[in-house]
């Protein structure tokens, strides 16, 4: 028998039940970033005195533009998790779109929506 050219349902289902459970941790992350970022929990400088509201806006100012970039940035993972069950659904998933050749478990586990093989990443640069 020759190589591998594709996971088994079996091994798909595993792997979609990882992306299923960090895609739910991700979006639960995602609504706590935009949350704070809308001031949705209801923590301002409203109800302080003024002499601590220049520097209370500007550390808020600054904690806004962090959340603004960790949503950001968790919305991407949320995306690239998505895109991933696609390939599971298209039973594309887990094969390395450089070399054509199957992504490791390994890796596929601790990065489930990898598209590259670590030899491709390596490639890189």
């Amino acid at each position: 028998m020759g190589e591998k050219t594709r996971y088994s349902d079996e091994e798909l289902m595993e792997f979609k039940q990882i992306i299923l459970k960090k895609l739910e941790k991700a979006q639960a992350d995602y609504m706590m970033y935009r949350s704070s970022i809308t001031h949705g929990d209801g923590n301002d400088t409203q109800d302080t005195s003024p002499t601590f509201k220049v520097l209370e806006e500007g550390a808020a100012t600054l904690s806004k533009e962090e959340a603004g970039k960790l949503a950001q940035r968790q919305l991407k993972f949320i995306q690239h998790l998505q895109a991933a069950l696609v390939r599971i659904e298209n039973k594309t998933y887990g094969i390395c779109r450089e070399t054509g050749k199957l992504i490791s478990k390994e890796r596929l586990r601790a990065v489930p929506h990898a598209t590259l093989c670590i030899d491709a990443k390596k490639n890189l640069g």
